[in-house]
């Protein structure tokens, strides 16, 4: 088993004097100037294509990913990779059909979309809700996980070191993002999207060599189909014993599309990068170089689970490796599935390139803490501090308020983060339970982006009906897919927002309501060049691993 060297400290310290030297060097205001609001939130608006796409997988990609898709990849295989693939599709439709409306109306936020389109009551509801999600279910899982995963790797693997590093990781992510805002994050991301797809592709690739008695990597992935063929399907039959994770079909045509809608399309910590953009060309493009990148992250979030998986059930031909059992196996019996990726690389990694590795790890970790940081802050101080309790007409307290919100939101995670340490598989864990209010969330957007008499009393009364409805969907006598429930969910909204509206309204449509030219939604020719060719990589992925 490889050990965490000199070396491999001397070139994590290297990764994280870097990270903090670019996150202030472009932090930085010439004398006498303070950043606007503009400047700390938008980053001035003056990204560019590449920026905001590997910016959107850093936020993206993060412990939720590398530890929790890798532990699904152990448990169900690389059908989890429909959250990946579906998503690339996903960011090809957002980038056509909402980013044009939301950079037209000039948002800092998602919810001031709804502000303008219904009213401040609903505004604020989803505001609250927002900082709440991200708070106690995004930044807590994030910094739970990278804690278990850093635990695993440079600790005994008991969880006697997890809170230093829940610590240690706030603390990092914080240096730079209290002060610098999203042009330190934005710009810092780029520098980590190139490590983590790096130190992911040399992680699966040693991991392969190392899955046969004699060695090599096609071996060793010849190996993995062979003895894992059942992992390698997409879409999963109705005996599977992951069917209600992934049920078939539905997620091509399903629940999943309210998933991944949701996320990408109206997930402020997401979406912020776009809005951020140099122009509404430079943001599509953005989008469909994250979608390109989407694609290929499979290869070193998945696999790797698939890996650990043909290791601990020893199929004939397959490496032995001691005490491997009783790594993954809890005292009562059950698998720690989350553990894969990070006891891979405790296992396999040699001295040097474990140095590398483990700073990819982080730096998806700590992307992520401050991508979530800056939007919470950016939602608090631009929807609720800024109309109800700033005193000042010219936003100068904006950028100072946005900063203590950074700091109090990281310290409540910290406090809240220890609690997740029973949960089994944390990726499936966290989607279903924001499953659990995504759906009305997102019919409230669609509705108010498409359906032009959609009032505020129908997306009031929608998005409060939705979450009884998802319970009770959730409750029912007869065991549903919890992708199934989310769609349904979405689609008794959409029926609630319809009649409320049409029974509570007296005009044709809503004053409020969005004008959609068609020229609203033309694209340029590299964005449709790009579109098309995702679309027909999908179709061959598709068809080689259905």
């Amino acid at each position: 088993m490889a050990t965490f060297d000199t070396l491999d400290y001397i070139i994590f310290a290297a990764y994280g004097v870097l990270i903090l030297s670019v996150g202030l060097w472009v932090s930085r205001t010439k004398k006498g100037e303070k950043k606007s609001a503009e400047d700390y939130f938008l980053a001035g608006k003056s990204l560019p294509f590449w920026a905001i796409g590997a910016s959107l997988i850093a936020a993206n990609i993060s412990a939720e990913q590398f530890i929790g898709m890798s532990g699904s990849g152990f448990a169900i295989g690389l059908a989890i990779a429909s959250y990946e693939w579906m998503a690339a599709l996903t960011l090809i439709v957002v980038a056509k059909f909402f980013l044009p409306i939301f950079i037209k109306e000039g948002l800092f936020t998602i919810p001031q979309f709804i502000e303008r389109r219904f009213n401040t009551n609903l505004k604020t509801i989803l505001a609250i809700f927002w900082i709440s999600l991200f708070i106690f279910v995004n930044l807590t899982s994030v910094l739970f996980l990278g804690a278990t995963a850093l635990d695993t790797i440079l600790g005994n693997g008991d969880g006697s070191m997890r809170m230093s590093f829940i610590i240690g990781l706030a603390l990092f992510a914080a240096a730079y993002s209290i002060w610098g805002g999203l042009s330190a994050v934005a710009w810092t991301d780029v520098i980590q999207v190139v490590l983590l797809v790096v130190g992911g592709l040399i992680t699966t690739m040693i991991a392969l060599h190392h899955l046969t008695p004699d060695g090599g990597v096609m071996a060793g992935a010849s190996h993995l189909y062979n003895s894992a063929g059942d992992k390698f399907s997409m879409i999963l039959s109705r005996d599977n014993p992951q069917f209600m994770n992934l049920p078939g079909i539905g997620v091509l045509i399903g629940g999943m599309w309210v998933a991944n809608l949701y996320y990408w399309g109206f997930n402020q910590y997401i979406i912020q990068r776009a809005l951020a953009a140099k122009s509404l060309k430079e943001a599509q493009k953005g989008l469909a170089f994250a979608a390109f990148l989407k694609l290929l992250l499979p290869v070193f979030v998945v696999v790797p689970g698939i890996i650990a998986f043909v290791l601990f059930t020893q199929p004939e031909g397959t490496a032995i490796i001691e005490n491997i059992r009783s790594d993954f196996t809890r005292p009562d019996g059950s698998i720690v599935y989350d553990i894969s990726y990070p006891w891979l690389i405790r296992t396999f990694i040699p001295t040097g390139i474990k140095g590398l590795v483990v700073a990819a790890l982080t730096a998806a970790i700590v992307s992520s803490l401050a991508s979530m940081l800056n939007s919470t802050s950016t939602i608090f101080t631009m929807d609720i501090y800024k109309p109800y309790f700033s005193k000042r007409t010219d936003g100068s307290d904006l950028v100072f308020v946005g900063r203590i919100a950074v700091m109090i939101a990281l310290a409540v995670a910290v406090f809240i983060a220890p609690a997740l340490e029973a949960m089994p598989q944390m990726f499936q864990y966290i989607q279903e339970y924001t499953g659990v209010v995504s759906p009305g969330i997102l019919a409230v957007f669609l509705m108010g982006l498409f359906y032009k008499k959609a009032s505020s009393t129908g997306a009031i009364v929608g998005v409060i009906s939705s979450i009884p409805v998802a319970l009770a969907l959730k409750l029912l006598p007869v065991e549903m897919p919890f992708l199934d429930q989310m769609l349904y969910t979405c689609i008794i909204t959409m029926a609630v927002i319809t009649m409320v509206s049409l029974l509570t309204s007296n005009y044709d449509e809503d004053p409020k309501a969005i004008a959609l030219p068609r020229k609203t939604f033309i694209t340029g020719k590299k964005f449709n060049i790009s579109a098309y060719a995702v679309m027909i990589i999908l179709v061959v992925l598709y068809a080689v691993f259905w």
